[in-house]
């Protein structure tokens, strides 16, 4: 098969679909690598890397024409729409669920589209899992920074100092986003306090922090008295496939306290905060009702370096499969491959992204 190995064209996104170790892997497998002049190069990678790992480096058109699976790392911006043919392999993050110009752009050029984030087995999102993990321990290293005065923050630090309180963090789910801000945010001063529906999770933190860090279940109420008292709100909820639910209304985030700080992770699905919109990392912060809001939508993007070795690990064995094998059987074959794949043949055939599709309509 004819992969090719894009150069992402998001404002400051500086990851790449393969590392060169990945692209000499699809090499010895007996495939031809196309790999966009650049694209490696923002993650640390050289043009000279991946030739030396067996890539051929071609130009954007070029690799879009030639390509029969393209491998990125986020969703196509409008600019690539027209690079697009019909049949053409796409495997890259899509979070096609609030984002209904990109689904219909996809379906008009009857692209075989699979996502990386409704990936699942046993009920893990196995590709979206390395990157949640980087945007959860990214989500209280940026909010300390912008707890900050100079930054518009309510001056708190976070880990405090002998005889005064530290900042409060909230964090709203347990998956591996809230898990991962968890550790780093108690690692750091917070006083922590971590929201989930589901028990067992809390169970599981209670242990492994000996009851430093608080729990509670989420509820109407809970939510109500923590987010209030927090300096720092972490939004941590996902669901597969489908539009995050708003869970944070604008009533909730008026009653925050003046310069605290939200990071709505989830915003990738559309954001659990009512007041959340898209940010990129060249303009990230927005204030609404006193409250600073980043909401940048590639979070992990800012450690290229890191999360590009990290998804590599993850998606290439599933790129292996799909190349060796072809859409047909490769889906036949692979429970996680076949609920990755969001659109083909001009339909959407993941029930989540046709769910959420469907009720924006």
């Amino acid at each position: 098969m004819i992969i090719g190995v894009a150069r992402e064209i998001k404002i400051q996104e500086y990851r790449v679909g393969l590392t060169p170790p990945g692209v000499h892997q699809l090499s010895i497998d007996g495939h031809k690598v196309l790999v966009e002049q650049g694209a490696g190069q923002g993650s640390g990678f050289s043009d000279a890397d991946y030739i030396h790992a067996g890539g051929i480096l071609v130009n954007r058109v070029t690799l879009f024409a030639e390509a029969e699976l393209v491998v990125k790392v986020k969703e196509p911006l409008a600019a690539e729409y027209d690079l697009l043919r019909p049949g053409q392999l796409l495997f890259t993050y899509l979070h096609l669920a609030p984002n209904r110009l990109l689904t219909a752009a996809l379906l008009q050029r009857r692209v075989t589209a699979f996502a990386y984030e409704t990936m699942e087995h046993d009920g893990k999102t196995l590709l979206l899992a390395p990157m949640s993990e980087i945007a959860g321990r990214m989500a209280p290293l940026v909010g300390s920074y912008y707890l900050q005065r100079p930054c518009g923050g309510n001056g708190i630090l976070p880990c405090g100092v002998p005889g005064v309180w530290p900042a409060r963090a909230l964090i709203v789910g347990a998956g591996v986003v809230g898990q991962g801000a968890t550790r780093v945010a108690h690692g750091i001063g917070f006083e922590t306090v971590l929201l989930n529906r589901g028990s067992e999770r809390l169970r599981e933190i209670d242990l492994e922090y000996h009851g430093r860090v608080r729990t509670r279940t989420l509820d109407p109420e809970a939510l109500e008295e923590e987010i209030i008292a927090a300096d720092l709100v972490v939004g941590a909820i996902y669901a597969t496939g489908e539009r995050t639910p708003v869970i944070i209304t604008r009533e909730l985030v008026r009653r925050m306290k003046q310069g605290a700080v939200i990071i709505d992770v989830a915003i990738d699905q559309g954001g659990c905060f009512a007041t959340s919109r898209p940010t990129t990392h060249d303009d990230p912060v927005f204030i609404e009702d006193g409250v600073i809001h980043y909401c940048v939508a590639n979070m992990p993007g800012a450690y290229p370096r890191t999360s590009t070795q990290a998804l590599t690990n993850a998606t290439l064995p599933y790129i292996r499969q799909l190349a060796r094998l072809g859409t047909d059987s490769a889906i036949a074959s692979s429970p996680e491959l076949a609920s990755a794949l969001n659109l083909r043949d001009g339909k959407i055939t993941h029930l989540g992204v046709a769910a959420a599709q469907q009720g924006a309509s």
